[in-house]
């Protein structure tokens, strides 16, 4: 075996999505020499994919819009949702120190958020939010990062437009809006516009949104700071020394390579959501593996999980759901794979219902995605596969798409040839052709019409909740959430169980340091993101509940590495000159 080369750093982060880079700057804003290593040829995993939204209660920007909450609202609704009487320290650190993470990468790195001010927390009840608790990251030029564009992960391309990604909020009402509204229209045109210019000359879009965003300003600040960023680098074990993780092996370019790292070792590799073993044991809507599709990079393994057991780190089993659920539909690709197209916005459009292979509706379409998935579980009998079908009229399509299914001015004819779209003159010939119960779905779709006209669905009442008509239609009434399927063809997609990401990570405390079997942190070894357990305990309570703690815990899992708070002028001085050279590249 041919002798490795070895290198060393201070801090070695295993993984490049958002909740491991942000550990990596927050390291090297503290003077601590740090090396990324990223087993794919692209940076930024799960997050590069995401909506970048983070769930961070009483942060800095919400503060600055006057939205200063009083009293004990977030712990309340944090405990009516992970059903606890009090928070465990983990749940307190993460909200009393998401608002200080926050506030250091909007002042000492090229991280800047939009406060999601008209975002709703999940559900209603006791501590609830209209707004004021979500942040994303605001777009970024991605020619800001010179030839490290070339080395981020694009946005997923069966959810994007020609690889141009589309933001929440009032970029997506525009798109959805360009046939009704010559404003729309015209702001549609000039992002289209730039984005087949930036493909012309860049060969991919500039003008970065989301988690696509979120990562890339992060990945500036890594260059800023001198992180070096390894790519291609699979990690094949960690290393250990005197009982402490000091480092670990790599594979590059097809020799071993050692990084020594004398303070530590963060595991950031993005979960298990494609290692079909550990599925099958922890998820019991798939008892083979193969049953469960998520829409994550199929890069994310469960490589970290694996490292830290070799350790003798344990993987916490108890979760209430192992995975953040979403169903999916399987988009076929020209190489013959599939793809796995998430559906978190169609469901909750006026003109949409689902229903199971019976006819009949078994949740509310409009919810979130992981309740809307659990819905689905409980409502399929033993011994039947968990399937549904998302179902819209012409009218919805049209304005809207129904998953891979582009709306107007995209045919669905060739979405129909490639066998994702189906398509039927009446309710009935689209039963028949999706082997649905056609008189149990004409029954049901003219019980759903009839109260949907007046914007009522006594059954689960959708559109009910602030959630709901957030996901809706603004612009629709009386409910923002329904309306009648009346307008003929008819079209559906099959919607299987998926995820976008996994909670059952490794056990870790209060500063993401590993645990072992006795519950002791193991010297040396941290985990972020979907490699640490769900600090939700496996429940969803509301949109960033993964970006949210992912880099709460990075920045704490950095700030612990380093071992103090050290001002750093020259660092800043260099945001503000990227600050300067941002808004010329901007108003070029």
């Amino acid at each position: 075996m041919p002798h490795p080369d070895v290198l060393h750093c201070d801090v070695l982060v295993i993984g490049s999505g958002a909740s491991g880079l942000a550990a990596a700057v927050t390291a090297a804003h503290h003077r601590l020499k740090v090396i990324v290593a990223e087993k794919e040829s692209q940076l930024g995993g799960t997050s590069a994919w995401s909506g970048g939204w983070l769930w961070i209660p009483r942060n800095p920007l919400a503060i600055a819009e006057g939205n200063v909450e009083d009293g004990d609202a977030p712990e309340r609704y944090l405990r009516a949702q992970v059903h606890a009487e009090e928070l465990d320290e983990r749940q307190r650190t993460f909200l009393e120190r998401g608002p200080e993470m926050i506030g250091f990468f909007q002042r000492h790195t090229a991280v800047r958020f939009y406060s999601g001010s008209r975002m709703p927390d999940m559900r209603d009840g006791d501590g609830a939010a209209r707004g004021g608790r979500s942040l994303c990251a605001q777009p970024f030029d991605g020619r800001l990062l010179g030839e490290w564009i070339d080395r981020l992960r694009p946005p997923l391309d069966i959810v994007s437009l020609a690889g141009m990604g589309i933001a929440g909020g009032a970029d997506m009402a525009n798109f959805f809006n360009a046939s009704r509204s010559p404003r729309a229209a015209l702001y549609v045109a000039g992002r289209l516009l730039r984005h087949f210019r930036d493909l012309l000359w860049h060969r991919r879009g500039m003008h970065l949104v989301n988690g696509n965003a979120l990562v890339a300003r992060l990945l500036r600040s890594a260059l800023d700071l001198g992180v070096g960023l390894l790519t291609e680098a699979p990690v094949t074990r960690l290393l250990e020394q005197d009982g402490k993780v000091v480092g670990a092996r790599i594979e590059r370019f097809g020799g071993p390579v050692e990084i020594h790292a004398s303070r530590g070792v963060v595991l950031a590799c993005g979960g298990f959501p494609h290692d079909r073993q550990r599925i099958a044991r922890l998820m019991p809507h798939a008892p083979n593996g193969s049953e469960h599709r998520s829409a994550a990079p199929v890069g994310n393994s469960g490589d970290g999980l694996r490292l830290g057991e070799q350790v003798g780190a344990r993987v916490a089993d108890d979760l209430v759901h192992a995975g953040a659920w979403a169903p999916v539909s399987l988009v076929p690709r020209h190489d013959g794979s599939l793809g796995h197209f998430p559906h978190l916005i169609d469901r909750a459009k006026p003109g949409f219902i689902t229903v199971r292979k019976d006819g009949r509706r078994f949740g509310n379409e409009a919810d979130c995605y992981h309740d809307f998935m659990n819905a689905l579980f409980a409502a399929t009998p033993p011994g039947e596969p968990h399937e549904a079908w998302l179902i819209c009229d012409h009218r919805a399509q049209r304005r809207y798409g129904i998953g891979w299914a582009k709306p107007f001015p995209f045919p669905t004819a060739w979405y129909e040839r490639r066998g994702y779209l189906y398509k039927g003159r009446t309710l009935a010939e689209l039963a028949s052709r999706c082997a649905i119960d056609p008189a149990q779905l004409q029954a049901t779709v003219e019980r759903f019409n009839r109260h949907a006209a007046q914007g009522e669905d006594p059954d689960f009442r959708r559109g009910a909740s602030a959630y709901n008509k957030a996901q809706g239609e603004a612009l629709h009434g009386p409910n923002p959430s329904l309306r009648p399927l009346e307008h003929a063809p008819f079209y559906a997609v099959k919607l299987l169980p998926g995820s976008l990401g996994t909670f059952a990570g490794l056990r870790t405390d209060a500063s993401a340091r590993v645990l072992d079997e006795h519950d002791a942190p193991i010297p040396g070894l941290f985990a972020v993101g979907n490699d640490m357990a769900s600090v939700m305990g496996g429940h969803y309570p509301s949109g960033g509940i993964t970006l949210g703690p992912g880099m709460t815990f990075g920045y704490l899992a950095g700030l612990a590495l380093a071992g103090s708070v050290i001002e750093q002028a020259p660092v800043d001085q260099q945001v503000r000159f990227r600050k300067t050279a941002e808004q010329h590249l901007v108003d070029t």
